[in-house]
């Protein structure tokens, strides 16, 4: 059965030692499956994530430092799986400008490194994409209210952006994800292989190490914290329906055990509406956390970015069965404590009372 530890093959997570990947290792493993974490260690202080996974859970966790282009050790490692959740990856928007041929080399290449290794084993293949692959949105019509792009559109208002939209990919980024998504979705129907693919929205909490290029609510806290200013591109009023990491990890858990079932099909997963937020609201309310207003700059629109994404989840809470959302208030509170606790941070009374009862 998908998910039964009665199978003593490790579980497989590329990327295992990033933020949502060593989350998800730590819950597998305090589940009882063994973990192996395929990670390069090129994000700057993920090493730190391996480490508290090995301390938590000691010889249920085997780390590989290796490189997802690494054909001959990605086949050899994927081949000994029961299940591959595949999260590594080139992350940045502007990472992907500056060297779309390294994006697409690890975004593209790695991806099908993965995917040819299990052509004959047909192992199970979860994917992390992105809801990127949906362009700019710039079709839609969008109003302004209070300090937030709301869409017009009262279905997308209500529900967010389904897995109909057509896919428009924008930037080296959105095609190399884009591509890779495809890919997946493809061997499930050339090949057999079980596959899903969860196209993300705005993903945070603990373990998160925020850059302003990636992982932005952590970036927005930790430079909160520190007292430095936050530099906004555009206006600000862009909307994303941001989710606890809890939640996205649940998703891809439930993706495998019902892989049976959900093969072949991409979900979109954020938030949702009731976890829509724009960035000065945002700011806001980590002020009102820190006890002070946050220093905001402002700076052009960044390529292909989207005024508005929440996400439609109906189809994922309908196929994975899926826990409520953590409220986002309740979520950044959170991470804004074990940031400031990591990070040596005094914490306000509205941080140490979120720390006490979380």
């Amino acid at each position: 059965m998908n998910g039964s530890v009665q199978d003593d093959r490790p579980i497989l997570i590329t990327g295992g030692a990033g933020f949502i990947g060593s989350n998800l290792a730590d819950r597998l493993a305090g589940e009882g499956h063994s973990v192996i974490v395929y990670d390069a260690l090129s994000r700057p202080g993920v090493e730190s994530n391996l480490r508290w996974l090995q301390q938590r859970h000691h010889n249920r966790i085997e780390a590989i430092i290796g490189d997802i282009r690494d054909e001959p050790v990605v086949a050899e490692t994927a081949r000994r799986a029961k299940a591959v959740f595949h999260l590594a990856a080139q992350v940045a928007v502007t990472t992907s400008m500056v060297d779309p041929r390294d994006d697409f080399e690890i975004n593209i290449r790695g991806t099908l490194n993965v995917l040819d290794a299990l052509r004959e084993t047909k192992t199970p293949v979860i994917f992390a994409s992105t809801n990127k692959v949906y362009g700019d949105l710039i079709d839609l019509d969008f109003a302004l209210e209070d300090e937030a792009y709301v869409p017009t559109d009262p279905r997308i208002r209500d529900h967010g952006i389904g897995e109909d939209r057509p896919l428009d990919f924008h930037t080296p980024y959105g095609c190399s994800k884009g591509a890779a998504d495809q890919y997946v979705l493809d061997y499930a129907r050339s090949f057999g292989v079980p596959t899903a693919v969860i196209r993300m929205s705005c993903i945070y909490g603990h373990r998160q190490m925020g850059t302003e290029d990636q992982g932005w609510v952590a970036h927005f806290l930790i430079r909160a914290l520190e007292g430095k200013p936050i530099t906004l591109y555009g206006d600000g009023h862009q909307v994303r329906d941001i989710l606890d990491v809890s939640n996205a990890v649940e998703t891809y858990i439930h993706a495998w055990e019902r892989i049976e079932q959900v093969s072949g099909r991409a979900f979109n997963l954020g938030g949702g509406p009731q976890n829509a937020v724009s960035l000065r609201q945002l700011l806001a309310y980590i002020g009102d956390l820190i006890g002070r207003p946050v220093e905001i700059d402002y700076s052009d629109w960044r390529a292909g970015d989207q005024r508005y994404f929440v996400a439609d989840t109906r189809a994922a809470q309908a196929a994975l069965d899926l826990s409520p959302k953590v409220p986002w208030r309740d979520g950044v509170a959170a991470l804004a404590s074990w940031l400031a606790e990591e990070r040596g941070f005094t914490l306000s009374p509205a941080q140490e009372r979120e720390r006490l009862t979380a």
